[in-house]
């Protein structure tokens, strides 16, 4: 018999693809029938396809468990509106007859869990036969209309804060939040709506209005992202109106203060060639107009400062550069839930120029520029850095220029205790009045009042040992405690003027509470610091209880 070359090599390519998958059984899984699943890498290699995509949808309570087998969780699970198939299904980088993707599937899953009302997902093949690979889509829902009541307290201000929130509106993961709020700079009434999937698209559509006592605040930003790393475009734009009264402090207290109103508008537009030797280029070019307005505060209490006006005009030019390494971990930022770090190099920078021909009242170098990369192993020392620069290039002048280093660095020393580092600095240069570097109880200086020190630049460092129980209340929320210190300064002149102290520390301890069955990515903190250095003025201890988006 007579075999031609091309079947010779069809023949050794069904052979390579029929050793890979033997050679990956030590990574394959069974299916629900008993029949063994290759390996991810297998599964490539010998081009399978996806078959059918099965959504298990996962309601808040596992009633199957004995602990969340109660009436209160069986009520709350008919309550609650399960997330619908097509809200998960148009947010899915793959459909039936793609060829099976192991990297998609993972991307996939990050996409998912950026869901609030999504506490985790999970995708796996779970069938495989003559060439077709079945993929499940496991879900996790949280209870996501819930009273929105709030009360926060750090650096010695309290913030009210009271409303409803609906994260999945009718299941079609659609944000709607009613709100009021009161802390130390404004009361404001607020609405806000969101569809990060309008229609069955990847275009964002956000709208936010609210009333202050100072002023009001409008903005409607409709945006399609670059959604994924082989996306190849992006397009959209973003109105602002804001009116406020600002403040500016002396010590922690207001000194004083200005009115400000603001217009902005961009539109984008951008486009990449996708993902290519697991890294992404993409291009984006648009134009700015950012008319910023400053006068005395109407009924004024303190003295006025008032900034300089300001008009930017300007079409801009940006590149970003993308590194596909991703990878999770649990108990690092949060508790009991998956972790999504990037610790690839990621490189984004962009140019404008603004010009009075354009309507701006100055001629400009509009500039800015990032870079972020991980190192080490997330399983037990890794460490995270980034970098940012921003400003103006008016004539020979910089102007508004500041930088910024951030460095965290992680040792896992158990599944339980993980040591934690933190050191940021700023470095600013003829700071505009309305863009002030402070350091407070708000910015990290945990045991100091509100925006106690200003100036152009600043530099705080941070230790920490984090503690991750398994006390696990109602089954609600998880506890985990930390004992911290911090230490950090200011350098530069505030405006308003005051006495710098140089080098302010602080001690401290605190607890961590991460629900795990509502619609929020933030933690609960409460701690006591103690100050170690400052005036005379400052309590002994100050106690902050605050939600933040890590531990």
């Amino acid at each position: 018999m007579t075999t031609t070359a091309s079947n010779v090599g069809r023949i050794s390519t069904r052979y390579l693809a029929l050793a890979l998958i033997v050679g990956n059984l030590a990574n394959a899984q069974d299916s629900a029938d008993g029949n063994t699943i290759p390996g991810n890498a297998a599964l490539e290699s010998a081009g399978a396809v996806i078959g059918e995509i099965i959504f298990d949808k996962r309601n808040i309570f596992d009633l199957s468990d004995p602990e969340e087998d109660k009436w209160l969780y069986r009520w709350a699970n008919r309550l609650h509106l399960v997330t619908r198939d097509e809200v998960i299904d148009k947010q899915l980088l793959f459909a039936p007859g793609d060829s099976f993707s192991s990297r998609l599937l993972e991307e996939t899953e990050r996409i998912l869990r950026r869901n609030r009302y999504l506490i985790d997902a999970q995708l796996k093949p779970v069938r495989y036969e003559n060439g077709v690979v079945d993929v499940q889509v496991m879900t996790h829902d949280v209870w996501s209309l819930t009273p929105d009541v709030s009360f926060s307290r750090r650096g010695g201000a309290n913030r009210i804060g009271f409303g409803i929130e609906e994260t999945n509106l009718f299941g079609r993961g659609q944000l709607m939040r009613l709100k009021y709020i009161d802390d130390v700079d404004r009361t404001t009434t607020r609405f806000e709506f969101e569809d990060r999937n309008l229609g069955s698209s990847w275009w964002t559509a956000y709208l936010r209005v609210a009333d202050n006592s100072d002023g009001d605040t409008k903005i409607l930003s409709l945006v399609r992202p670059f959604h994924a790393l082989d996306a190849r475009w992006t397009a959209g734009g973003r109105l602002l109106d804001d009116d406020r009264r600002t403040a500016l402090y002396r010590l922690g207290d207001e000194a004083a203060e200005y009115q400000h109103e603001r217009e902005f508008a961009t539109a984008i537009g951008g486009w990449s060639q996708g993902l290519r030797n697991g890294r992404v280029r993409r291009w984006t070019a648009g134009i700015v107009y950012d008319d910023n307005l400053f006068s005395p505060v109407p009924d004024p209490m303190l003295p006025a400062l008032i900034p300089e006006d300001r008009k930017l005009v300007y079409p801009f030019l940006g590149i970003e550069i993308v590194e596909d390494q991703f990878e999770t971990t649990a108990n690092a930022n949060q508790m009991g839930r998956t972790e999504d770090f990037y610790l690839g190099t990621r490189l984004s920078a962009s140019i404008g120029w603004s010009d009075q021909s354009f309507g701006a009242d100055r001629d400009a170098l509009i500039f800015s520029a990032a870079v972020s990369r991980g190192f080490g192993s997330l399983e037990k020392t890794f460490l995270l850095l980034s970098a940012t620069t921003s400003g103006r290039h008016e004539g020979s002048n910089r102007a508004n220029a500041k930088t910024t280093l951030n460095a965290r660095f992680y040792h896992r020393q158990s599944g339980k205790r993980l040591f934690f580092m933190t050191l940021r600095g700023t470095a600013g240069h003829d700071l505009d009045l309305d863009n002030p570097v402070q350091l407070g109880g708000k910015s990290g200086l945990r045991g100091y009042p509100l925006r106690y020190q200003s100036g152009d630049s600043k530099i705080l460092f941070t230790v920490e040992q984090r503690y991750f129980t398994d006390w696990y209340p109602f089954r609600l929320f998880r506890v985990g405690g930390a004992v911290f210190a911090d230490v950090g300064r200011t350098w530069g002149d505030n405006p308003v003027g005051e006495e710098n102290f140089g080098w302010l520390p602080n001690v401290g301890f605190g607890l961590r509470f991460a629900p795990t069955r509502f619609s929020t990515d933030k933690v609960g903190h409460l701690d006591f610091a103690f100050p170690l250095g400052g005036d005379a003025s400052i309590d002994s201890v100050q106690i902050l209880f605050i939600a933040k988006r890590s531990f």
